[in-house]
């Protein structure tokens, strides 16, 4: 079964930078989507980012496009996500998931995402 494992959180003074990463493992790493989602307390969990199985194809929500880059690594079992210009409301437990996907693709739907890592926690604070 696919297993995936989050790293890389910490605390960050705001307009800092920081990249996450979510480290695959097990079957199938090459045909799933990996999305990228954070759960700020008191606030409901939101999709930030997602890419495609080959790397090739990636999305981002809007409350964070032009902050956030995310990428696969060249052997495709690590994926991450580069965090510019930090700001205290991107304090958050961060969590990457993986979606089969038939196709070179990925979407900013939850639903879909069924393997989840523990989360990181990432903290945005001078």
């Amino acid at each position: 079964q696919l297993q995936l494992v989050e790293s890389g959180g910490g605390l960050v003074q705001p307009g800092g930078s920081l990249r996450l990463s979510c480290a695959a493992s097990g079957t199938g790493v090459d045909f799933n989507a990996i999305a990228w989602f954070r759960q700020a307390p008191g606030k409901e969990r939101e999709v930030v980012s997602c890419i495609s199985p080959s790397g090739r194809g990636s999305k981002y929500a809007d409350s964070v496009q032009g902050r956030l880059t995310i990428s696969r690594d060249s052997n495709n079992k690590t994926v991450y996500l580069q965090i510019n210009d930090l700001k205290s409301e991107d304090t958050a437990t961060y969590y990457c998931a993986a979606a089969p996907s038939g196709q070179d693709w990925c979407v900013l739907t939850e639903r879909i995402y069924g393997r989840w890592g523990q989360g990181t926690q990432l903290t945005v604070s001078s």
